[in-house]
């Protein structure tokens, strides 16, 4: 195994609604199918909020509202699926989409075909979404601290 000695910063928006649904997205990348919340790597000379409004806009075509910072990786995450091993820190935000309506979701997983750079999102609800539902180590533990703070 190779040592780790580089990380990546990724940065991640969770978006819930109303109804007490999350945006996800399903993408294909890495010649895998991978869910995860809506988000992506931090660029050289971005702080974490532009990060994350520059990663929506170019995902969803869209702006968002930044409501706080939830969760930043507290533990040793090692990235699973890159030829060169990577220490991952991944930091989450609350979030809105300016115009949810306008934002095209699908209620079926992986609602496209296996190309890379595929993309999907749908909205799950938020109690009966299952961990096994993440590509992610990190997402899985974020999904916990939601449901519990979500708890009706």
């Amino acid at each position: 195994m190779n040592q780790v000695d580089k990380f990546t910063i990724r940065v991640y928006g969770i978006v819930i609604n109303n109804k007490k649904e999350v945006l996800l997205t399903d993408e294909f990348r890495l010649g895998m199918r991978m869910t995860k919340f809506p988000g992506g790597g931090l660029e050289f000379g971005e702080g974490t909020v532009e990060c994350l409004r520059r990663e929506f806009r170019e995902e969803t075509g869209q702006e968002i509202n930044i409501q706080r910072h939830y969760y930043t990786t507290d533990f040793f995450q090692q990235t699973l699926h890159l030829p060169v091993p990577l220490q991952i820190i991944s930091i989450y935000y609350l979030a809105g989409l300016e115009r949810p309506e306008k934002l095209t979701t699908t209620d079926k997983k992986f609602d496209f075909e296996d190309v890379d750079g595929a993309q999907t999102f749908r909205w799950e609800k938020l109690a009966t979404l299952k961990a096994g539902e993440f590509t992610s180590p990190i997402d899985k533990v974020v999904l916990k601290m939601l449901q519990e703070e979500y708890r009706d």
